[in-house]
């Protein structure tokens, strides 16, 4: 079997596809893998590094800003498209999957051209603008997040919920024993992280919110991202209720023995929120496309499994009045892991290449 896989710029959208990319590698004994994704972000150097066949095209988002990008990429579009088909025509595949990103619109558009069947998957609540333009194009749409099926009204194929394969990748991970950071196993810990890189606006709000949890029951790792640490700690002491690092590379483990989550609301985190059922107050980013942080924590929240404080919101004694609320109530606190239960799909992969083994027979 023959796949092309395109996906690119954040690990929202690459993650979810090295996750179908797996499936396929254990479903498929004589499986032929090409990743088409862009010559500049991140998947340039994370996928050939997996062995997985690589083909860079150059592409850029629309700016709104920079009216000659704008232009050169709708020739830039044009010329990727010509390469994709060329690529096709030769590697000849079974199934073309655009996972999100810019990137994935010539790809898609090429399959398309060609007759070759098309599946694309949408991590976010609030649908893309390359997927949005692509669905009359796409044979098969998986979505994340169920109402999310509405906004596909002109698909050329099916829309299914399918869920967030990025999920299933923090339920296989072996828990984390708190202690190991030096928590109490019998304390409630709560996670507080803005993303990898970390977010000024939060760290500079947060100084405050870890003075004042030194009299709470409960216990704190806060996360600042790597680049905000060492300004962040500078004179600081922290209360012995409260551990403050950089970054963590195995937090999915952590989060299994963690009893509430404070953080952005990008895919990735969302998938595995609702995996392994961990109640969350979001912080959405106000700084994405589409403010779709936002409409993620919505849907969460909408559905009983979290709570929102908007970042124009964000106090010290609105987190701690909202921690208290989420913690000490435990009634509330089953309701909604149940709820996040009920939202959750932790079989994302394999329901995606059932799906397309049935679409491609």
């Amino acid at each position: 079997m023959k796949i092309i896989v395109s996906a690119g710029g954040t690990g929202g959208h690459i993650y979810p596809a090295l996750a179908i990319i797996n499936k396929f590698q254990e479903k498929e004994k004589d499986l032929d893998v090409l990743y088409i994704g862009t010559h500049n972000r991140m998947e340039k150097d994370l996928i050939p590094k997996r062995g997985i066949k690589y083909e860079a095209i150059e592409i850029y988002g629309f700016s709104k800003r920079d009216l000659l990008l704008d232009i050169k990429n709708v020739f830039l579009i044009n010329k990727a498209k010509k390469r994709c088909l060329e690529l096709m025509k030769e590697f000849k595949p079974d199934i073309v999957m655009g996972i999100g990103g810019y990137v994935t619109y010539p790809v898609i558009c090429a399959a398309n051209e060609l007759g070759i069947k098309t599946f694309i998957h949408e991590q976010n609540s609030l649908p893309g603008k390359s997927n949005l333009a692509l669905q009359k194009k796409a044979d098969l749409v998986g979505v994340s997040f169920k109402e999310s099926i509405s906004k596909f009204n002109k698909v050329k194929g099916e829309v299914f919920y399918s869920g967030n394969p990025c999920g299933e990748n923090a339920l296989a991970m072996e828990p984390m024993d708190k202690e190991t950071l030096g928590f109490h196993k019998n304390k409630k810990l709560v996670v507080v992280v803005a993303g990898s890189l970390g977010s000024e606006t939060v760290n500079e709000k947060m100084s405050e919110f870890l003075d004042k949890v030194k009299d709470e029951d409960y216990e704190v790792l806060y996360i600042t991202g790597k680049a905000l640490y060492e300004d962040f700690i500078k004179n600081k002491e922290f209360a012995s209720n409260v551990k403050v690092v950089p970054y963590l590379d195995n937090l999915p483990a952590l989060l299994k023995n963690t009893d509430l989550i404070i953080t952005r609301a990008g895919a990735s985190t969302m998938s595995e929120i609702l995996s392994l059922t961990l109640p969350a107050i979001f912080i959405p980013s106000p700084y994405v496309a589409n403010n779709h942080q936002y409409y993620n924590a919505l849907e969460v929240k909408n559905n009983g499994g979290g709570e929102i404080i908007e970042e124009k919101d964000l106090t010290s004694d609105e987190l701690i009045s909202k921690i208290n609320e989420v913690l000490s109530d435990s009634s509330k606190y089953k309701q909604m892991k149940d709820n996040l239960h009920k939202m959750s799909m932790n079989n994302s992969s394999d329901l995606i290449y059932n799906k397309i083994k049935e679409l491609i027979k």
